[in-house]
C-alpha cells in the first residue's frame, strides 16, 4: 500500500506513519510544522519507504504516483494550539480538507478524516453516541476547532455523496502517549509536566468534570481498521473508561510517587463537563476496543518523557 498522511509530524500522525511502515507500506507525509515537530519523524529519516514533504495543506498541492489511502490528520488539536492559531485551524478544517479530498478523488484513494469528540461540545447526552448532534457554542473561543471539524465532516460526506469518494470519519476522544508536547495544555501532558517538575497540578473548576483516556497505539489501530472498512458515517474511537479530572490527578501522583499539591483555577469557557464515548459502533463494525490499560499507557508515556530528560532534550517544547 501507498498512503498519504497530512500533519505527519504530529503526535498521533507520526505513530500512524510508524504503524503503516511496520506493515510494509510506503508512506508520504506532509506537514508545515505549525504544531508538528521534526523530532517526531527523525527516526524515519533513513527509511526508504518514507517520504516527507514540508507542505501547508491549506494550499493546493499534488502527489506523484498512486495512492491507496489518504489520512487527513493535519490540524492544531490542543486548546493552547488552536486558541493560538484560530484562523489556521479554521482553514485547515475547510480548505485543507477540500485539498486532501481532491487528492483522494484524483487518485481513487480511500479518505479518512480525523475529526474529534469536540463535535459534541459540552454534551447533553452521556455517553456520547455518533447519532448525537452535539451542544456546541458556534461563537465561543473553542468554536474555531469545534466548527472546523464539524464543517470538515459535512464536506467529507458531500464528497462521498456527490463525487463518490470512499470516505471515513473518526471522532477521536482524549488520546495520550509518547511524542505529546508536555506544555500543550491537554490534561495528560499538563499533569505530567507539572508533576515531573514537582510543581502543583492545576485542576480547573471542581475537578469533577470527566474525561476518557485512550493510548495512542489503540487509536492508531482503530484508524487503520476504519479506513479499511465499509463504514461511511462517523465512528467514535476512544476509551470508555471514565475518570474525573481529580481522580486522574491522583493516578498521576501515584505513578510518579509524587506528593505535589493540587492547585485549582477557574474553568475555561465552554469546557465540556462530561466526556465518554459510546464505542458500540466501533466494536460492532470494526471489531475494535482499547486494549492498553491506563496504568500501562501512562507508564510508557512517563518512561518516554523521562528518557527525553536523560538524553538532554529537556522539556518538550512547542
Amino acid at each position: 500500500m501507498r498512503i498519504l498522511v497530512s500533519g505527519g509530524a504530529g503526535f498521533v500522525a507520526s505513530h500512524l506513519c510508524d504503524r503503516w511502515l511496520a506493515d510494509g507500506s510506503e508512506v508520504v507525509a506532509v506537514d508545515n510544522f505549525l504544531t508538528g515537530r521534526r523530532e517526531n519523524i527523525e527516526h524515519l529519516s533513513g527509511e526508504p519507504r518514507f517520504v516527507f514533504r514540508e507542505q501547508d495543506v491549506v494550499e493546493p498541492f499534488s502527489v506523484d504516483g498512486p495512492l491507496d489511502y489518504v489520512f487527513h490528520m493535519a490540524s492544531p488539536a490542543s486548546p493552547g494550539d488552536y486558541l493560538a492559531y484560530p484562523i489556521e485551524t479554521m482553514l485547515v478544517g475547510s480548505a485543507g480538507t477540500k485539498n486532501l479530498l481532491d487528492i483522494a478523488l484524483e487518485k481513487d484513494a480511500a479518505f479518512l478524516l480525523a475529526s474529534t469528540s469536540e463535535c459534541y461540545g459540552d454534551p447533553l447526552e452521556h455517553p456520547q453516541r455518533e447519532s448525537y448532534w452535539g451542544n456546541v457554542n458556534p461563537v465561543g473561543p473553542r468554536s474555531v476547532y469545534d466548527e472546523a471539524k464539524r464543517y470538515a465532516e459535512a464536506l467529507t460526506m458531500a464528497y462521498h455523496r456527490d463525487r463518490g469518494v470512499n470516505t471515513h470519519i473518526v471522532r477521536i476522544f482524549n488520546t495520550y502517549g509518547p511524542r505529546m508536547k508536555l506544555n500543550d495544555g491537554r490534561v495528560v501532558p499538563a499533569f505530567l509536566d507539572q508533576a515531573l517538575q514537582g510543581k502543583p497540578i492545576t485542576i480547573f473548576g471542581d475537578g469533577l468534570q470527566t474525561r476518557s483516556f485512550c493510548y495512542v497505539d489503540d487509536l492508531v489501530d482503530g484508524l487503520t481498521r476504519l479506513i479499511k472498512s465499509d463504514e461511511r458515517l462517523p465512528v467514535n474511537i476512544g476509551n470508555p473508561a471514565e475518570l474525573t479530572i481529580l481522580k486522574f490527578a491522583e493516578v498521576i501522583q501515584k505513578l510518579l510517587g509524587s506528593n505535589c499539591p493540587i492547585e485549582r483555577k477557574p474553568l475555561p469557557a465552554d469546557d465540556p463537563k462530561l466526556r465518554r464515548p459510546d464505542i458500540s459502533k466501533a466494536q460492532q463494525v470494526l471489531g475494535w476496543e482499547p486494549r492498553v490499560s491506563l496504568e500501562e499507557g501512562l507508564t510508557k508515556t512517563i518512561d518516554y518523557f523521562r528518557a527525553k530528560e536523560l538524553s538532554g532534550a529537556g522539556r518538550i517544547a512547542g
